[in-house]
């Protein structure tokens, strides 16, 4: 992002803000949709990060860091969508998430069904952890910075969200004991 358009944004200027918006919004639909799993939270947690984004910019000291500050007010309304979801909502809907268009490799992981069965599994905070360093190639430095914990937090949610999923995966591709033993489903 030019750090020109983030200054005359931080003055108020409405097109300054638009362009930001617009350069920012398929990622940030992306970025949330990936760490909520769910379509209609992901489009609340990024109305409401815009709101935070419009109302907090005049504090941001240095424009050129806009994208970080930015990720961590996202991450943050993913949060609280998360959080209010849970509490009022406990069986969500999910919608495909569209296909990044340059391909990451899940693929050879796990079948796509799979692997968004384990990843729906993962607490919010280590799927944010995920997507931020395996969707968006955030170095783990970069994402203790969006996040705002110590790089050692990162480190940890990153190797116990990535066991979990492992796990998860692992413990769908095992043969039921019973049919393997008497032949037949229970």
């Amino acid at each position: 992002m030019d750090g020109q358009t983030v200054v005359r944004a931080q003055a108020g200027d409405h097109a300054a803000f638009t362009a930001v918006m617009d350069a920012a919004m398929a990622r940030f639909m992306a970025v949330a949709q990936r760490i909520l799993r769910d379509r209609g939270l992901a489009e609340d947690a990024v109305q409401q990060a815009w709101l935070d984004i419009w109302r907090d910019l005049p504090t941001l000291r240095d424009p050129l860091r806009f994208e970080a500050w930015s990720y961590r007010v996202l991450v943050h309304a993913c949060y609280a969508e998360a959080r209010r979801a849970h509490r009022w909502s406990p069986n969500l809907a999910l919608d495909a998430i569209p296909e990044p268009a340059v391909p990451d490799g899940s693929g050879m992981v796990a079948d796509r069904d799979q692997l968004e069965y384990g990843f729906r599994r993962l607490p919010v905070e280590q799927r944010a952890v995920v997507v931020l360093h395996h969707y968006l190639g955030l170095p783990l430095a970069s994402v203790a910075e969006v996040l705002g914990v110590p790089e050692g937090t990162v480190r940890s949610r990153l190797h116990v969200g990535m066991t979990r999923l492992r796990a998860a995966l692992a413990a769908d591709t095992r043969p039921d004991v019973t049919v393997a033993m008497t032949g037949a489903v229970r």
